[in-house]
């Protein structure tokens, strides 16, 4: 019984959205390895590389709701005040924005960063640009969701990268979300935007790893202050 217990927290499980690449991609190593027996390893390679980058792991979520959860795996890239997106129709002021950029090793499962109901979803056309540039979250396509929390209002966008080509939100307006409860994902390099309402207090610096479902962007009703950072 140890052995299997061992066994399921070391594979982490595919989530279903990636069924399809990963047949795909094994398919393809058959024929090629028909064609040139060497080309087989290449493509089982690239297909264990793609049941990885769909994995979906177990997070385990912290429960408070003054707290605002990371909804991506990646790099904090961004901790600035900024406009929210015009179709989220969270008003014309500046909100408190943190962005998780994710490359393509990163897992692209997306979890809500707080608890609440779903009011708006807005999907939004638009380029393909690198996903860390600042001008992405304007003219990038884009999927956004205004969850209304115990604390007002919060924007959480679904940018799609360089690579991305596919937004999927499986979540509908008017359905709650717990904190850390998946709602989509994004196929390959991307990023989250998360918009704060007045009264968030950052706990992530740039350059912090955030793991989705667990580590802790920013807290309301806190008398710490900013965080402050030191690399080591």
């Amino acid at each position: 019984m140890d052995l299997l217990e061992t066994i399921r927290k070391t594979i982490v499980p595919v989530h279903k959205e990636g069924y399809p690449f990963v047949a795909a991609f094994f398919v393809a190593s058959l024929v090629l390895g028909w064609l040139w027996d060497p080309l087989f390893w290449v493509g089982l390679i690239l297909t264990l590389w793609c049941a990885y980058f769909f994995r979906d792991p177990e997070r385990v979520t912290p429960q408070d709701d003054d707290l605002v959860i990371s909804p991506a795996d990646g790099r904090v890239s961004s901790v600035q005040m900024s406009l929210p997106p015009e179709e989220l129709q969270l008003g014309s002021e500046p909100m408190l924005r943190i962005t998780v950029f994710m490359n393509v090793f990163n897992c692209h499962v997306n979890r809500a960063p707080m608890r609440g109901r779903v009011t708006t979803i807005a999907y939004k056309e638009g380029e393909f640009l690198n996903a860390e540039l600042d001008k992405a979250s304007t003219d990038n396509e884009r999927n956004g969701l205004v969850i209304e929390t115990r604390h007002g209002a919060i924007g959480v966008v679904q940018i799609a990268g360089l690579v991305a080509r596919r937004i999927i939100c499986w979540t509908n307006p008017n359905e709650p979300l717990d904190a850390g409860e998946r709602f989509g994902l994004i196929r390959f390099g991307s990023r989250l935007d998360v918009f704060l309402p007045a009264g968030a207090e950052p706990r992530v610096s740039v350059g912090q790893t955030a793991i989705a479902g667990e580590t802790v962007l920013a807290e309301f009703g806190s008398t710490k202050g900013p965080v402050i950072s030191r690399r080591a």
